[in-house]
């Protein structure tokens, strides 16, 4: 597979995001299977592996520390802090509060090293922005922990160009992580331009719509125990609508003799070479698909065709309940 650049940080075109392994979408993985799955990611030329403590929380973690040991100097280990996991959760609170606390960072590394079994964070991102916290000492913490030598480069999750500008300026940002695909293209008008400016490299989350975009997931097909159930864009009539877009997707993409995956994510490779994917999955006939992705080239009409069958106007629903 080929390599990419984020920032000053070189990686395989195509991470794995490793979200689902810990059961953000069904059941967990076992051991054995997390292993087998990043062991063939590996195999398949890809070194970039994507988690965080709240997935889990902390078995994503686990999981992927277990799995990478044998060839740890090969592949570079992004993961995440930013909430507060130990304080249960209060009446009506459906997710953690935040905190990036300088102390709190620090204790949540110690403990990430542990867990992932290695010396080293190659990327480090704050998961979201804490208002709580100036983002001058949420730079200045990680960028000790870098002059400490327990974490290799700094990242940033959903935050805005003015906050990115700041950290940047106190810590130079790596990467950014931001939802990014067909169907959400928020970051195109104001961050984007931002980040190329910096140097900052772009690490898209969710490049197949949390699975949307494949075609696999038809409206009414996610059980209540999935989280995707509560997210607007998945319900109802906003489901029907935003299939159709997919509908259109997968004709383009028999046309071309792939799948809809395929096509979706070959269109974020697309966006540029400082854009790193990492669509998520617990199968490993989905990692083949989606690395066989890396492959497919794109023309001037073919990316026309496929922005003018999904255009992110027509998506219906927000991104999050």
């Amino acid at each position: 597979m080929k390599k990419r650049k984020l920032g000053t940080l070189e990686v395989s075109s195509l991470g794995l995001g490793c979200m689902s392994i810990s059961g953000a979408y069904g059941p967990k993985l076992a051991a054995d299977e997390a292993g087998a799955l990043l062991r063939t990611a590996f195999e398949r030329g890809v070194t970039f592996f994507d988690t965080a403590e709240i997935y889990g929380p902390f078995l994503g973690e686990e999981l992927v520390g277990a799995a990478v040991a044998p060839f740890r100097d090969d592949v570079v280990i992004a993961t995440k802090f930013g909430f507060d996991l130990a304080r249960p959760l209060a009446a009506g609170q459906s997710a953690p509060g935040f905190d990036s606390r300088p102390e709190h960072i620090r204790e949540v590394c110690e403990a990430q090293l542990k867990r992932l079994r290695t010396d080293r964070i190659d990327l480090l991102y704050q998961h979201r922005v804490d208002p709580a916290v100036p983002i001058e000492d949420v730079a200045g913490t990680v960028g000790d922990l870098i002059r400490e030598g327990k974490v290799k480069h700094f990242g940033m999750s959903e935050a805005s160009a003015d906050l990115i500008r700041r950290a940047h300026a106190v810590t130079p940002v790596t990467a950014s992580q931001n939802e990014w695909s067909l169907w959400t293209r928020d970051l195109e008008a104001d961050l984007l331009p931002t980040l190329r400016e910096l140097g900052i490299g772009i690490v898209p989350y969710s490049p197949l719509g949390r699975g949307f975009l494949t075609g696999e997931i038809k409206p009414g097909d996610v059980p209540k125990g999935d989280w995707r159930s509560a997210l607007p864009r998945f319900q109802g009539e906003a489901a029907e609508k935003n299939y159709r877009l997919v509908e259109a997707l997968t004709a383009l993409a028999v046309a071309k003799g792939v799948s809809p995956a395929q096509l979706a994510l070959a269109w974020v490779l697309s966006r540029g070479d400082d854009v790193v994917p990492i669509p998520g999955t617990r199968k490993i006939s989905r990692l083949e698909e989606n690395v066989a992705a890396t492959e497919i080239e794109l023309s001037a009409d073919d990316l026309a065709a496929i922005e003018g069958a999904v255009p992110a106007s027509e998506v219906v629903g927000g991104r999050y309940a």
